[in-house]
Formats: structure tokens, C-alpha cells, sequence
């Protein structure tokens, strides 16, 4: 299991494990429109689920995961913690999902997403691990088609992606009338390559707050800005 101050996520069933990009989203994330409703697509361990139910007043936080042993998880994650009469999980793929909330007429003031995104050369033999980590099981066009269908008309998409993403996954936001609001381009160290790219959309078209984050000074010796954003939750920061 991993700890965080607040509460534990136990990973033993999931294919993809506790990782900095979830972390990372989970913290970094808008917030300033006090969402009462948010989504988060495709939930794995429930991990950003956890944290948005520990940093917001939301009352129903749902979390949509396509495998079932990592939904087990993530249920078994959110009963246990203590937020447990927020948090729900559903069993089914996105695409599904979004179409059948459309249908209903439901929409989501936040939606958040740690999106599979490398592509079918890198495919392994296990489905478990293919399906959270593969493009092939939810593109961008059908994860960004998905949002717009389903974000409240002042509601915010955060996600976060490889960096060599940006510009193609920015004008297929556009083309679905969603806009980048802010962007932090995330680095390992200063010395590295951009690696991560936050974005937050919503169906506001204004001016794009730009900024940029570097993880750590040296191995294990993280910057202030980085603690800053994550002290809430790590038990070591």
C-alpha cells in the first residue's frame, strides 16, 4: 500500500501503480470554480479521486475504471477511507459512460483524466496493464469528445499528458469548443527535457496562464515548488 497522510491506497490488484503523474494532477489541479460534482476518468487506484475528495467540498466524486480488478481496488480504496459517502466508481469504458450521462443529462463541473497514452508498438501481454497505459482503449479524440458532452457549461478539464502531445491535443480540444485556460510544463530536474504537460480546458475562451515546474534540485532532493504543491499529501514532504 502507499500512504499519504490522509489516507492509503492499496495497489496490489492494479496494473498501473501509485505514480508522480497522478500526484501530480491530483494536487495541481483547478479547484477555483468549487466544483460539487467531478469525474475521473479512468480512476485506477482511485489516487486523484482520494485527493480531490480531500481537497474539495465536492459531494459526489465519480470515478469511471474500464478493468474490474482495478476497480476493485479503487472501490475498496474509497470505502475505505474517509470519504467514503462522496466517492463512487463505475465498471465500464469511458465512451460508454459519457454517452449514457449525455443521454441522462448529467454533467460534471470538474472532470480530471491521467489518460493511457502510449501508442500500440510498446503493447505487452498483459490486458490489465495494456488497458491503462494504451491509447488504442481510449484515444484523446474519444476521452476529449467524452468531456465536451459531458462538462457543466462553467465546468473545468484538467488532464495531464507526455509533453510531444501538447499541440495536437490542444487543437483537438479546440475542436470541440474547449480551451486552454492553463498549462505547467513539468521537467525531472533542470537539466532535463520538458517530460509532462498539465492542461486545464473549459468552454471559455481567455488567455492561457502558462507556467512551469521542476520536480527536483538532485535525486530525491525535491524543489520548493514541487513540495509546495504536494505537502498535503505526501507523508514525507
Amino acid at each position: 500500500p502507499f500512504q499519504f497522510k490522509n489516507f492509503i491506497v492499496h495497489q496490489d490488484k492494479t496494473a498501473m501503480k501509485v505514480g508522480t503523474d497522478g500526484v501530480l494532477l491530483g494536487a495541481w489541479c483547478s479547484l477555483e470554480n468549487y466544483p460539487k460534482t467531478i469525474l475521473d476518468i479512468g480512476t485506477g487506484t482511485g489516487i486523484i479521486s482520494l485527493m480531490l475528495a480531500q481537497r474539495s467540498s465536492a459531494i459526489s466524486i465519480d470515478g469511471v475504471e474500464i478493468d474490474k480488478s482495478a476497480f476493485e481496488q479503487t472501490v475498496d480504496n474509497f470505502e475505505n477511507s474517509d470519504w467514503s459517502d462522496r466517492l463512487y466508481c463505475y465498471n465500464t469504458s469511458f465512451q460508454k459512460f459519457a454517452d449514457e450521462s449525455n443521454n441522462e443529462g448529467i454533467k460534471y463541473d470538474l472532470i480530471v483524466s491521467n489518460p493511457p497514452f502510449y501508442k500500440e508498438d510498446y503493447i505487452t501481454k498483459n490486458i490489465s496493464r495494456n488497458k491503462a497505459r494504451f491509447s488504442q482503449f481510449l484515444s484523446f479524440k474519444e476521452l476529449i469528445q467524452g468531456v465536451s458532452k459531458i462538462l457543466s457549461k462553467s465546468g473545468f478539464f484538467s488532464t495531464i499528458i507526455p509533453f510531444k502531445e501538447e499541440s495536437a491535443f490542444i487543437g483537438l480540444a479546440q475542436q470541440n469548443s474547449l480551451f486552454l485556460n492553463k498549462l505547467c510544463r513539468v521537467k525531472g530536474n533542470k537539466n532535463s527535457e520538458i517530460k509532462r504537460c498539465l492542461l486545464t480546458f473549459s468552454f471559455n475562451k481567455k488567455e492561457t496562464k502558462e507556467t512551469n515546474l521542476i520536480i527536483e534540485n538532485s535525486r530525491h532532493k525535491y524543489t520548493k515548488e514541487y513540495v509546495e504543491l504536494t505537502n498535503s499529501f505526501y507523508l514525507k514532504m
